[in-house]
């Protein structure tokens, strides 16, 4: 049998030692994790952020304000910002709170994983515990993948560098870099193996779901462009939960100033994970979206009306026909990292699509915009192509998905296809005359869309190679 110390500000493990090592006296400020119950517990994660400031403004949904990138030295943030290739990111990112953040939660389902198998006491708890932990182990591999791979491109997943897969618990390991292929094929075997033992209705919102875990099986075939598989997933995820929170409704009982509505109160959220903030409300941090999502949202959708501020002179760029979402609406959990059900609506939509059901595909998207739209039109007509229809899908997820990791991942898994790639432009600056204007662009092949590891990580582990043509400051 197994006891671990578990400190209760940490999401380490700390300490790992045998029955006759042990002595009765444990630390202050920990627990002792010995039941199948008590590493069931220790799934519950309410703290579970994840930062999104390497990335985030390659999106084409997010905006700087200008005062933030004219005549200041460039980092990260502005060379994403400008789209600019000529700096070698490496030496610019020595460490990543997202990296570290997400290999820490692996290392905790690794944990469970691992050692629920030697407690003593119910199998159907250690069953329970093990399978939430591997649901929420391939998850973290998912964002992990996404961020410093290429997206999933069936032709060279086989080939293309990924990311070191960490299946069991070890600080000091120094795996092999997998590819793409090989993640996925992992996360797909924990996907697999987790679903027998999910319940439908889990102890709160911080344990998975099976409505999560088929949405998630759901994303992952979207994602590798395995559409049958992916329609069924969503199909049965949506079994389980098909609740769309009705923000029509919410406006007119006074939106998030009169009514606060956590996560516990989202019917649609299906897993609790955040960028990181404050709070599960709260995320710490000025979004600024872009002119162009500004102009997509129209002026009727209540996901716009609800949260965005457009009249802030200290936020915004007056005349630049940005927005941002409003610090003072700190009462909605509006998920961002993790999955809801209105994503699935949108997986079953764009499976619609890609399979020529484009009546079926618009129908879905008018089930969900039935309870977004405030006034004016609200039920969208059937476009006579597969590709206007995918794009309605798009536009659809770009609304709907917010912040967080979801544009990013759309932009990377569809630039591998012709037909839907985008190149990227930006003009910049708009409202500073001061300054030449100029327009930026990302090409759908651009390296920037892959992030590169750590310099920390790269040092710590010399078996991890860099994914771009970067070089190395060592």
């Amino acid at each position: 049998m197994k006891k671990i110390y578990i400190t209760l500000l940490s999401l380490m493990m700390l300490t790992v030692s045998s029955c006759d090592d042990y002595t009765d006296i444990t630390p202050k400020g920990a627990l002792v994790i010995e039941t199948p119950q008590q590493f069931l517990e220790l799934v519950s994660l309410p703290g579970r952020g994840y930062p999104i400031n390497n990335f985030q403004y390659l999106s084409d949904d997010q905006w700087m304000r200008e005062a933030n990138v004219i005549g200041r030295t460039p980092n990260i943030d502005i060379l994403n910002f400008t789209f600019d290739e000529s700096v070698d990111r490496v030496s610019l990112l020595t460490g990543s709170s997202f990296y570290n953040q997400a290999y820490s939660y692996i290392n905790r389902w690794n944990t469970i994983i691992s050692l629920v198998d030697n407690s003593k006491g119910d199998e159907n708890i250690k069953r329970l515990a093990k399978a939430e932990a591997k649901i929420y182990r391939a998850y973290d591999h998912f964002l992990l993948v996404n961020t410093y791979a290429k997206g999933y491109d069936p032709n060279t997943a086989a080939t293309d560098g990924g990311i070191c897969i960490m299946d069991k618990f070890d600080l000091e390991a120094q795996p092999s870099k997998s590819t793409v292929a090989q993640v996925y094929d992992f996360i797909q075997r924990d996907i697999e193996d987790a679903l027998p033992y999910l319940q439908e209705k889990p102890v709160d919102v911080y344990h998975p779901s099976l409505a999560f875990a088929y949405a998630f099986k759901a994303k992952v075939h979207l994602f590798k462009r395995e559409i049958a598989q992916a329609q069924a997933a969503a199909e049965k995820s949506l079994s389980y939960n098909n609740q769309i929170f009705d923000m029509v409704a919410y406006n007119k009982q006074g939106g998030p100033t009169a009514v606060a509505v956590p996560a516990a109160n989202n019917v649609e959220v299906l897993s609790y994970m955040y960028m990181t903030g404050y709070n599960e409300m709260n995320f710490g941090q000025l979004y600024v979206i872009s002119p162009e999502l500004r102009t997509l949202f129209g002026t009727n959708d209540a996901r716009f009306n609800l949260f965005f501020n457009t009249t802030s002179t200290t936020n915004l760029d007056q005349g630049s026909g940005t927005a941002y979402w409003g610090t003072q609406y700190t009462r909605f959990f509006y998920p961002t990292v993790g999955m809801k059900t209105t994503e699935v609506y949108l997986i079953l939509a764009e499976c619609y699509a890609r399979d020529n059901k484009l009546s079926e595909a618009v129908g879905v998207l008018n089930t969900l915009r039935a309870k977004r739209i405030l006034s004016g039109t609200v039920d969208l007509t059937v476009p006579a192509t597969r590709k206007e229809t995918m794009q309605l899908v798009i536009n659809e997820r770009r609304k709907e998905l917010l912040l967080g990791f979801n544009r990013f991942f759309d932009l990377k898994r569809l630039n591998t296809e012709t037909e839907y790639a985008k190149t990227v432009t930006r003009v910049f600056p708009i409202v500073n005359k001061t300054v030449p204007q100029k327009t930026y662009t990302l090409q759908p092949n651009s390296r920037l869309y892959i992030i590169p590891f750590p310099l920390s990580a790269l040092q710590k582990n010399p078996k991890l190679t860099l994914n771009t043509d970067e070089k190395l400051p060592f």
